[in-house]
């Protein structure tokens, strides 16, 4: 065993001691000690590389934007920004920019007087009254109308606003860090995004990779995921066999870590006591889940392509890379599953600049 007999050697992972991490919880802001540590233990390069950025920015009070594609962890690197600031012991305030209409998503930021419209039975403190000192996470800020967006804009520049029927000033010290899955550039070229909102925003820029980028972070999100959920149902499980990691390891994760959240989630509920998960354990959602690599991978399997480009080039780097995570960065295997020699495949590498924090040397 590995550590503090948390994880089975069987990962090959770094000594991570989920049980101080989870200690390390921040009241306030609901967020387990691993999900806001979590890029601080990554084996990621790029996860790394936010992390250090992190370290740099944390204690500023500069705004921060981070982009991603849906279900990637944005609101963890969220997390540890605020565990790293002056803010930590502060009020660490999300809202979901998209999961409200543009009236209520005001009355939620700016808070609101009683009579202020139908239902306003009592005065309400709006998520900025309720982060003074901290941090207000908006998530999904990309599908915020354009007339709050103006609001959000006065916030920044004047830290002030008003509630909703009232002509009152509140003034805030209030960190704003936002997260979108959009391509913000498109949508201020469409006129659907301010973009001198974009720039207050876009101060410190993160992007955080897919899942699919980021393979050798599986196991260790996965076994977080079982202790959390096992935890939670007052189970006692096993870990997973090897077979079962290596499924979820060759899995192509169009939902992110979401995805991955959810399937380990479904395996603690069904699988028995004392037992480990496995692979049959893993694909009860449909016999051909994995096989196929999810919505994403049948999708493509239809129209027969699912290159982002047709440069033969760009399609070749591509297939290496997807060959190297697909077989654990090991060279001799990716050569197989591309039916090219080690050597022939060890040239390519040089020629496409590939590179992979593991290796001393390309053999």
């Amino acid at each position: 065993m590995i550590g503090n007999n948390l994880m089975s050697e069987q990962y090959d992972i770094a000594d991570i001691d989920f049980d101080t991490l989870d200690k390390l919880e921040l009241s306030r802001n609901g967020l387990t000690g691993f999900e806001m540590y979590y890029p601080r233990v990554s084996r990621n390069p790029e996860i790394k590389k936010i992390y250090d950025l992190i370290k740099k920015v944390a204690k500023s009070n500069a705004s921060i934007l981070i982009q991603g594609e849906t279900g990637t962890g944005k609101e963890l690197i969220a997390g540890t920004i605020q565990a790293q600031s002056l803010r930590a012991d502060k009020p660490f305030i999300t809202v979901n920019c998209a999961a409200l209409h543009e009236n209520l998503l005001e009355s939620e930021l700016f808070g609101h007087e009683k009579g202020a419209f139908t239902g306003a039975i009592s005065t309400h403190n709006g998520k900025f009254e309720q982060a003074d000192g901290g941090t207000l996470f908006l998530d999904e800020i990309g599908d915020m109308h354009p007339s709050t967006q103006a609001k959000i804009l006065r916030v920044l520049q004047e830290q002030t606003f008003n509630r909703v029927g009232s002509s009152k000033t509140i003034r805030v010290d209030v960190r704003i860090i936002a997260a979108t899955n959009k391509d913000l550039g498109k949508d201020i070229e469409e006129g659907r995004f301010r973009p001198d909102l974009y720039y207050r925003l876009n101060v410190v820029p993160m992007h955080v990779p897919a899942l699919r980028e980021r393979m050798e972070d599986i196991p260790m999100l996965a076994e977080y995921f079982r202790r959390k959920f096992c935890e939670e149902l007052k189970k006692e499980i096993g870990g997973f066999t090897q077979e079962a990691l290596e499924l979820l390891e060759h899995h192509n994760w169009p939902g992110n870590i979401r995805e991955l959240r959810n399937i380990v989630e479904r395996a603690v509920l069904v699988v028995g006591d004392q037992r480990k998960i496995t692979p049959e354990v893993l694909t009860m959602s449909g016999k051909d889940y994995f096989g196929s690599g999810g919505m994403e991978r049948r999708g493509s399997e239809r129209t027969g392509t699912n290159f982002k480009t047709l440069n033969l080039e760009a399609i070749e780097k591509e297939a290496i890379i997807v060959a190297l995570q697909r077989t654990k960065w090991v060279q001799k295997l990716a050569a197989d599953m591309l039916g090219i020699s080690p050597r022939a495949l060890n040239y390519k590498i040089s020629q496409h600049n590939i590179t992979y924090h593991s290796w001393r040397k390309h053999s």
